[in-house]
């Protein structure tokens, strides 16, 4: 590709980060499993590499597909997305604040109540899409506002804009987990981000098969420094076959990302006029509260979605237990669709309605989907 030219990002999924072996002319990379790489007779490393810690092809590679992909100038690969939430984290200062939001991954909210609150790190969760309440969470103390947008699970969708600019009025930087939308149905960097993180388990690598975690920034400044000295002092590294294995997707995700969302948009319309289903979470119905919002800064309303129905846990777990096409699994992103239990999963201190059930809603044909729920569902009370 040609450098400074803008490319659409069906053409940037196939060659960026992507080159052909110079010395076999090998048209997909091999993996390098070294972790250590020779030096120059004079000391030097003048091919790159140093050790695999520090940096190897695979992930020079991803990180600079991911990177072009969000419209960023830098990116850092981790080994899982809480490892990547966790080196963002790891550049604050015992005394500093975050905001987060109420509805989040319990997996961040772990992260801040539990890691960080032993290092004098605060955090209020404010409902964000309330944007008073999110400026009367500032303090001046606060260095980051974290944005996740649509929620998990319950599919809430932010101004992102409105948010950045509150965080950047005072000084605090504007951060957002685009795991759920990915780059191709959200650019959270052009609507004024100054990180966007990624558990490239899901969506980028889109197969089921890999742990992984990414940051990309708008700006290759003093924060993605801080970052970047998490990941090379952490360790927390992915290894050379998970960067191939997300490299190998990333191809694919523009339409792998319609498909899902044209199958999910099909499953919350069946579910919403279903007799016991009480209420569907997805941004992509019209009378959804969120679906103004999302129109506006999303591409695509994705293939998440999330549903309670009317009995409580007792008819939710029903349900679960008699699909035949959905698993029963955490996770998302994935070719397969998945159901679960999300207050299950998330643990005694869920706030998660107990009636809920969240969807991965993967490849598959939307009528066999759909045929699927029908036959659960009579199983609810």
């Amino acid at each position: 590709m040609k450098p400074g030219k803008q490319y659409k990002i069906e053409t940037l999924a196939v060659h960026a980060g992507h080159s052909v072996d110079v010395g076999t002319g090998a048209v997909t990379e091999a993996i390098h499993l070294s972790t250590t790489f020779e030096r120059d007779a004079d000391g030097g490393y003048s091919r790159g590499f140093l050790y695999s810690r520090n940096h190897n092809p695979n992930r020079n590679g991803l990180e600079a597909a991911l990177a072009a992909l969000e419209g960023g100038a830098a990116s850092a690969a981790f080994g899982s997305g809480l490892a990547a939430v966790t080196a963002i984290f790891q550049g604050l200062m015992p005394g500093d604040h975050v905001i987060a939001p109420v509805d989040i991954y319990h997996g961040t909210a772990n992260v801040l109540k539990h890691l960080f609150a032993k290092w004098g790190i605060t955090a209020s969760f404010v409902d964000m899409t309330n944007l008073d309440g999110v400026r009367k969470a500032r303090t001046p103390q606060t260095k980051i506002i974290w944005i996740e947008t649509p929620s998990n699970p319950l599919l809430q969708c932010v101004d992102i804009t409105a948010i950045a600019e509150i965080a950047h009025q005072h000084g605090a930087r504007a951060i957002a987990d685009n795991t759920f939308a990915s780059p191709v149905l959200q650019q959270p960097l052009a609507l004024g981000c100054d990180m966007v993180m990624h558990a490239t388990t899901k969506y980028l690598g889109g197969r089921s098969d890999v742990l992984g975690g990414a940051v990309v920034s708008r700006l290759n400044d003093e924060h993605f420094a801080e970052l970047r000295c998490a990941q090379l002092f952490g360790g927390a590294v992915p290894s050379p076959f998970d960067c191939w294995l997300v490299m190998r997707s990333l191809p694919t995700l523009p339409y792998r990302m319609q498909a899902h969302c044209a199958n999910a948009q099909k499953v919350a319309e069946f579910l919403q006029q279903h007799a016991k289903v009480s209420v569907v979470h997805y941004p992509g119905l019209p009378d959804n509260p969120f679906h103004a919002i999302a129109s506006r800064q999303m591409s695509g309303f994705g293939g998440m979605l999330s549903f309670e129905v009317k009995g409580g846990k007792d008819s939710a777990m029903a349900l679960a237990a008699h699909v035949e096409i959905f698993t029963r699994a955490t996770s998302l992103g994935g070719v397969e669709s998945l159901i679960e239990h999300r207050a299950s999963i998330e643990g005694p201190t869920s706030k998660t309605p107990q009636g809920l059930l969240r969807v991965s809603v993967g490849l598959e044909n939307a009528d066999d989907l759909i045929d699927d729920l029908i036959s659960a569902l009579t199983h609810c009370s």
